[in-house]
């Protein structure tokens, strides 16, 4: 299933935060954070920023049509800190998303396994039986009939995690053109935003907390 033409937005980089270990930005939404696999994918976040910061190394990802907070190490030290904290579920991720109808209960769990849907790559769906551990935590912020503002905490970090979690509670994320591309042309981008990542400084261990407003 194809995504729709890459149009990457022209947003001049947003630095949230930098240091001699830590480089946080803000990705726009509709733009890679690494390269694709062909020439027209090639222009991405980590290409922009290490137009400005060379040294910067990847460390995580976040969908192409999610905007929000993303870290990048400056040294290869501060890279697998960094990737041992990823690992090891120590950082915290708070992400922002409206999603259709009204979400009930107030506040609760989704506690579903996940693998790639092979026919339909790079859909994603909930598999008891091949797929791994994937737990998201949610919170309603606000709701009406037509729709609720809520905010999402996933414990694990699967591909595609939190669109198939709402959408398996039959509430899935406004103007996501994989799993509810009925909703696209009332909602130009995906309603998904990585407001806030917590992780531990890799110089002492002192706790960083870093927040990217959400646009929506």
């Amino acid at each position: 299933m194809a995504q729709t033409a890459y149009n990457p937005p022209s947003d001049p980089l947003e630095i949230l935060h930098d240091d001699h270990q830590l480089l946080f930005v803000a990705k726009p939404a509709g733009l890679l954070s690494v390269p694709g696999k062909t020439p027209d994918l090639a222009d991405c976040l980590i290409a922009r920023v290490q137009a400005v910061f060379p040294q910067a190394l990847l460390v995580h990802r976040l969908d192409r049509d999610t905007s929000g907070v993303m870290v990048f190490a400056v040294t290869p030290q501060a890279q697998r800190h960094l990737g041992l904290q990823f690992e090891k579920r120590q950082t915290k991720k708070t992400y922002v998303a409206r999603v259709a109808g009204r979400l009930e209960p107030a506040a609760g769990t989704v506690d579903l396994p996940l693998a790639v849907d092979w026919p339909n790559r790079p859909l994603q769906q909930v598999d008891h039986e091949n797929g791994r551990e994937a737990l998201t935590d949610w919170r309603v912020l606000r709701a009406s009939d037509t729709e609720s503002r809520v905010r999402l905490m996933p414990k694990t970090g699967r591909s595609h995690q939190l669109r198939v979690h709402m959408l398996s509670l039959g509430h899935p994320i406004l103007g996501d053109a994989l799993y509810a591309p009925d909703t696209c042309k009332a909602h130009p981008r995906m309603m998904l935003h990585a407001q806030n990542l917590r992780l531990r400084h890799p110089d002492g261990g002192k706790g960083v907390s870093i927040t990217a407003p959400c646009p929506f």
